[in-house]
């Protein structure tokens, strides 16, 4: 877990961390994190789907596909294909891999905007690192992890 060792209230969580760790006796690594320049394109998006998905009750995986891709952008991810045996033609969902750097920025754009009018979820721009880095702690307090 990242503490911003600058916030008081934060402080006092990463000492009783620590103090916790120190009563068990266990084997702890302690490093200084350097402020994040940027995120990547792909960890920003994973961070604020991941945030909506915590917000709205629902795993990652099912806020990207439903949501993210389905019903804000399904110009950019839906495709099809003709099974070779069959003759049938299928649908097929493209991944975010599969994207350019301005199809990503669209349809980020849109998820943002879409977030705001469906749950009243402001998602933070890519360059607001303070807000985005308090939503990478609040994902990783999730033990379970099926938001990041």
């Amino acid at each position: 877990m990242i503490f911003d060792t600058s916030i008081p209230i934060i402080r006092k969580k990463a000492i009783n961390r620590i103090k916790h760790l120190l009563d068990k006796k266990a084997k702890i690594e302690v490093l200084e994190k350097k402020k994040n320049r940027t995120y990547s394109q792909n960890n920003y998006l994973h961070l604020i789907l991941g945030w909506y998905a915590l917000e709205y009750g629902d795993t990652l995986e099912e806020i990207k596909q439903e949501h993210f891709k389905k019903n804000v952008n399904p110009d950019l991810f839906r495709t099809e294909f003709i099974n070779y045996k069959t003759g049938e033609i299928r649908e097929r969902w493209r991944s975010t891999r599969e994207l350019n750097t301005g199809e990503m920025s669209s349809a980020i754009e849109r998820f943002r905007n879409y977030s705001v009018k469906s749950l009243g979820l402001y998602l933070p721009e890519p360059g607001d690192l303070v807000h985005l880095d308090e939503i990478k702690n609040q994902l990783e307090q999730h033990h379970n992890k099926i938001y990041l």
